[in-house]
């Protein structure tokens, strides 16, 4: 599936699984959607995992997304033709999602993505709600739904990770995904740096000038940003910008760290402002780039 978007927009690709409620997964994250191909099912596998489908000599497996989010499983091998699984890659690896029917593609601006509210039963699954059609979309955060299929190894050799000896601050971690932030938190406190949480643009500006605009001590600042890129309100690209057009501000580290992959993200990356851009989620490879930022830092200040 090619298609394009601009750093500020997305294109949402709708579809429906058990009943009349439509879902939505960022298209730039789909590779293709498919009818249900003929489904082998593995012993021991996790629950929502339907089976594994050979695609073009390639092992898939797919997941039963209703499932996974809480809700009646709309599966039935009889009735496979029927539904489609869209094939997508997340955090450098190909999965399929089974849906019971596509609906189309919407494209929306990032700031009129909007959180989840808090007491959606299925909150930990839903990274932002939009409106289509007059319809409240529920937007997947498909990272959580497919750590619990496949959790992420955050195991991290120490000896292996050059964080500078002496640096002065923190790092902001900004990332609307609950399990997210813990996988990135996990890694962080592994290799003993320093942070702050933010879940959106929005609330990561508003910390940085809390902290940075303010007679604090330097050590309770910020030197360093790590932001994901899709994030409801203000996605990663215009929070580089905001931080850029900031005077006191306009210097800190940005890193970007997206489960989205492709050239085009890079791009859009480096026409942010943003210092370096890394896919998600490998605890050495983010380790290595906190590092990486920080000596830029430590370098800077000198």
């Amino acid at each position: 599936m090619n298609t394009s978007q601009t750093d500020n927009r997305l294109e949402l690709l709708l579809f429906y699984l058990n009943g009349p409620q439509r879902f939505a997964i960022n298209v730039l994250k789909i590779k293709e959607v498919i009818g249900c191909p003929p489904l082998t099912s593995l012993p021991e596998s996790h629950p929502t995992v339907c089976g594994v489908a050979n695609l073009r000599g390639q092992s898939l497996s797919v997941i039963d997304i209703s499932r996974a989010i809480g809700m009646p499983s709309f599966y039935n091998p009889e009735k496979r033709q029927e539904q489609s699984v869209i094939i997508a890659s997340f955090n450098r690896s190909v999965h399929g999602l089974l849906v019971n029917s596509i609906d189309r593609i919407a494209v929306k601006d990032w700031q009129d993505i909007l959180p989840p509210p808090k007491n959606l039963s299925r909150s930990a699954y839903i990274t932002g709600i939009a409106s289509v059609d007059n319809e409240i979309v529920q937007i997947l955060d498909v990272e959580s739904i497919l750590a619990q299929v496949v959790p992420a190894n955050n195991i991290i050799s120490l000896d292996e990770v050059a964080i500078p000896d002496e640096y002065n601050g923190k790092v902001l971690v900004v990332d609307d995904s609950s399990m997210a932030r813990s996988q990135t938190a996990q890694t962080l406190d592994a290799i003993n740096v320093r942070y702050e949480m933010a879940e959106n643009g929005v609330e990561a500006l508003k910390k940085l000038k809390e902290l940075n605009l303010s007679e604090r001590p330097d050590n309770e600042k910020i030197i360093m940003v790590l932001s994901d890129i899709e994030m409801p309100e203000m996605d990663g690209y215009s929070l580089t910008r905001a931080i850029r057009a900031e005077p006191e501000l306009a210097e800190l580290y940005v890193l970007l760290h997206t489960s989205l992959d492709g050239a085009i993200n890079k791009e859009h990356a480096e026409k942010s402002g943003a210092n370096a851009i890394l896919s998600k989620f490998v605890a050495e490879d983010l380790a290595d780039a906190v590092a990486s930022g920080l000596s830029y830092c430590n370098y800077q200040s000198l």
